[in-house]
């Protein structure tokens, strides 16, 4: 059977991931230097390892509640009522007006909950450019339009250059902060100015928070509104009212390894996390049961010497690439988004190949934008590696 002429034009219009290429041609690489990756380098914290493995070992390894088991759930509400004040409750014990939550298979798992929830073919989804790969083609799944946010010199999404793409179309606002690729963190007045944007638009505003914990100190200007001696990530969620007007996605992975365990959580209207949980009723149906019971433990966990062995990577860096050329300090996350000067006259890819030609992996700006400008480069690997790395690039950037 001719299987290629029966492929939708859905599947055709989605390309494959850039940053998956750049492993395929790592894999063709001996010991490469890999700052291409979002992967974090340290191992899953023991607690995290034994609650999963105890969960296997007495047979919890069956179908959970579509909304997620209920230890986890309470945990995330708990933890939401310290940090937002939310009265968050699952999806459907909730009160009229009150916010609710749904645990998802990962992240992406909870966008594309929401994405199907809310999105009709030829409505409008605003995303910032810089985005992270997955964004335009969720719009492209839902059959709407991603419309991209240039978010400038200085790679942020505010209010005043979203304000002039909204159309009746609009249905929603994406926000990244930390953000990938660029590390970007918020400010409290740019979630402020966005969150009452949209509201005064009639517009949902999606919180992507999945790097939240790996905010640094400098950039952490909120508190939690539970315990304010806890510093926080700026996020529209901490604003009065939030959850009515926003949707908040967080995860696990990023945080504590635990990247294939593919756990996260959304947390907001009560509508439309119904909505999305109906959904992933017909799809995912729940997320993996026995580490679900294993990232309950993670309320527990202190990861705070993990950033900051992150901020002391990303602090060198900066300090080796600024000379150089442009490279916005990151505030969150583990990325740098260093521009390819003009001086070089190659484009963000001819330089990437240049890069491995050296060994080196990183992934071309132009993956994530519709700029051919910048490379991404992840220091979520060894300081030794790191320090290899950042000699080749220097080098090439004509240190």
């Amino acid at each position: 059977m001719d299987t290629a002429r029966l492929i939708s034009d859905r599947a055709r219009a989605v390309d494959a991931s850039g940053i998956r290429r750049i492993f395929d041609l790592g894999a063709r690489l001996k010991d490469p230097i890999n700052l291409s990756i979002g992967q974090p380098d340290f191992p899953v914290p023991e607690p995290i390892k034994r609650a999963a493995i105890r969960a296997i070992e007495t047979d919890q390894n069956g179908y959970t509640p579509t909304q997620g088991v209920p230890v986890l759930q309470g945990q995330i509400n708990d933890w939401l009522a310290t940090d937002l004040g939310w009265d968050a409750r699952p999806a459907g014990s909730a009160e009229p007006g009150q916010p609710s939550t749904l645990v998802t298979t990962g992240t992406s798992g909870a966008l594309s909950l929401a994405f199907a929830a809310l999105l009709n073919p030829g409505d409008e989804a605003i995303i910032p450019d810089p985005y992270f790969v997955a964004y335009p083609h969720l719009c492209t799944l839902a059959g709407a339009k991603a419309v991209l946010c240039d978010t400038g010199e200085d790679l942020r999404l505010t209010a005043e250059r979203v304000e002039p793409l909204i159309t009746e179309r609009t249905k929603l606002v994406l926000l990244n902060s930390p953000s990938n690729p660029c590390g970007v963190v918020s400010t409290p007045e740019e979630c402020r100015d966005l969150l009452e944007l949209c509201r005064s638009r009639g517009v949902l505003l999606i919180s992507d928070e999945i790097y939240d914990e790996f905010t640094y100190p400098e950039f952490a200007t909120d508190r939690a509104v539970g315990d304010p001696s806890l510093a926080r990530c700026p996020s529209p969620a901490r604003l009065p009212g939030a959850h009515e007007d926003v949707l908040l996605i967080r995860g696990f992975g990023k945080t504590y390894a635990c990247t294939g365990w593919r756990l996260g959580y959304a947390a907001g209207p009560r509508d439309l996390i119904a909505e999305m949980a109906k959904i992933q009723q017909y799809t995912f149906v729940c997320a993996p049961s026995a580490f679900q019971h294993g990232v309950s433990a993670c309320f527990d966990v202190d990861m705070g010497d993990l950033v900051r062995e992150y901020q002391r990577r990303r602090d060198l860096v900066v300090e080796r690439l600024s000379p150089l050329t442009d490279v916005p300090t990151p505030g969150g996350a583990f990325y740098a988004f260093p521009r390819v000067p003009e001086r070089l006259g190659m484009s963000d890819t001819q330089f990437v190949e240049r890069c491995v030609e050296r060994n080196v992996l990183v992934i071309p700006g132009s993956v994530f934008s519709t700029r051919a400008d910048r490379f991404r480069l992840s220091y979520a690997t060894r300081m030794d590696q790191l320090e290899r790395g950042l000699d080749v690039i220097c080098e090439l950037l004509g240190a």
